[in-house]
Formats: C-alpha cells, structure tokens, sequence
C-alpha cells in the first residue's frame, strides 16, 4: 500500500561509499525536518521533491556523510522517499545507534508547517510496515529523542509516536467476538486482510497470537498489516492452500488444526 517515490523518481545523487549492512533492527525511529518548513509544500508536491534534495545536499555537503542520513522520507501528500532503504545503516539516529532502528523522517518543522497532516502520518506507518516488510524492522516505534538529546521529531510529532504511532481517524469498528472451544477459536465470520485503512480486531490479534506461538516471527498487535499477509502467505503456503495472503475461513481453521509445519518449515 506504500507509494514509494525510488531515488531515481527524485534525483538522488550516488552516495559517496557503501552502506553499512543490516539484517534486522529493533525497529524505528521517527525524525523530523526541524527549523522552517514552507507551508506551500502542502500545496506543492514539487517543494517536497526540492526539500528531500536539500536534506541530502546538507547530509552529505554539510555533514560530511555519505548520503542522506534517513532510511525514508514522508512528505504530506503520502509519498514515501526512499533514502538509504531498507537493509541499509542509517546515520541520523546518533553515534552508535543507527545500527538499532531505521530512521524515518517526516516532513514537518519548528515553525511554519508543524502538525503533521493525516496523509504524513498514513505515510509513516506505511514507511514503517515497508521497513518491516523488507528490512526486518523489529516492532519499536521512537522517536529520535529516545535514546539522545535533542527535540527531534518535535513535540506534535512525538506525542502521536508516544501515543502508538497509530492511522489516524481510524473509523471505529464493530468488535468481533472470538469464540474459543476447547482451545480452539471458532471462525469469526470475515476475511482478514491488507486492506487502506488498516483492518484491526481481536480476531485479528487471535491468529496473529496462534501463529507466533507457532514459533512463526509475526507481531501480535491486532492490526492485519503487510507483514501480516506475507506471514499468511508463507502459511498458505506451507499448509498446501491457495496463496491469497488473505484469512479466510481455510485459512483460519488450518491455523489451529494442521499439524505438520513447525517454525523451521516456513520460507
């Protein structure tokens, strides 16, 4: 669900040396611009291509890095930057702790465009399951102040990465029941799956639950996300049923029933 803008869409220049190399990190931490960002580049995706240049340009001009510190960069209209990527030691968290978490950067400053707007912070979480996705990105959220001193990512910021990090204006939903006999949960009556916003539920905590106690590496935290379906997917796989990536009635009851796959069958 990401709308990932590549380095080539925004003109990056070559970083300078190699990456360090990540397998994994705890999780994420959430930086902003800081000092003066226009308020026009609400108004005008072309000012967020022309802001990221000039993060890199001061990165590697004025700091003297290889690159543009940040893993991704989020813009207010859902654009997702791609910094240094996934995979990749970031160099914006501090000395010794980039190899720790990603860095992901939103938009927004001191003064001028403070708040984060909804689709800046859609596009962070969608930065964040990216990361988890395709970089191992553990279930941390921080902010940048987490761990060293500085105001980073500013006070509206850090109070929606303190308060969980969560969609914004989630629309509330009916709570579905899970119904458990003899160990067994009954199936709740609708297909999980990745869906914008993002699908949540005790249902959705249930199987996550069942398949992490499977020994499969999934978080349990109740929202249906894309590491969600590609765990699904692996599951499918594994139990000989159509790969949709998507918890359907099969899919739900395999989970409690088979047998057979164990943690070191999955892919």
């Amino acid at each position: 669900m990401i709308d990932l803008v590549t380095r080539r869409e925004w003109g990056a220049r070559a970083p300078r040396g190699s990456y360090g190399r990540l397998s994994s990190t705890r999780g994420v931490k959430v930086h902003y611009t800081g000092g003066h960002v226009s308020p026009d580049i609400v108004g005008d995706h072309a000012r967020c291509v022309a802001l990221v240049r000039s993060i890199q340009n001061h990165h590697m001009d004025g700091n003297g890095w290889i690159d543009v510190g940040y893993s991704m960069l989020v813009c207010p209209h859902r654009k997702v930057f791609e910094g240094r990527g996934p995979k990749h030691v970031p160099a914006a968290n501090g000395s010794g702790l980039n190899s720790g978490h990603y860095a992901v950067l939103g938009m927004v400053g001191d003064t001028g465009l403070t708040e984060p707007p909804d689709d800046m912070l859609h596009g962070i979480v969608d930065a964040i399951e990216y990361l988890r996705e395709k970089g191992g990105a553990g279930r941390e959220v921080k902010g940048h102040r987490d761990g060293y001193s500085t105001t980073c990512p500013g006070d509206r910021l850090y109070r929606w990465v303190k308060a969980g990090a969560r969609r914004p204006d989630v629309p509330e939903e009916k709570p579905v029941e899970v119904v458990v006999r003899d160990g067994v949960a009954l199936w709740p009556g609708r297909v999980l799956e990745l869906v914008d916003p993002m699908m949540r539920g005790e249902d959705v905590r249930a199987w996550q639950a069942r398949l992490a106690r499977r020994g499969w590496r999934i978080g349990v935290d109740g929202w249906y996300g894309s590491q969600s379906r590609t765990v699904c997917r692996s599951w499918q796989r594994a139990v000989g049923l159509p790969v949709t990536g998507k918890v359907d009635e099969a899919t739900w009851e395999s989970t409690w029933s088979w047998t057979k796959p164990s943690a070191d069958e999955k892919d």
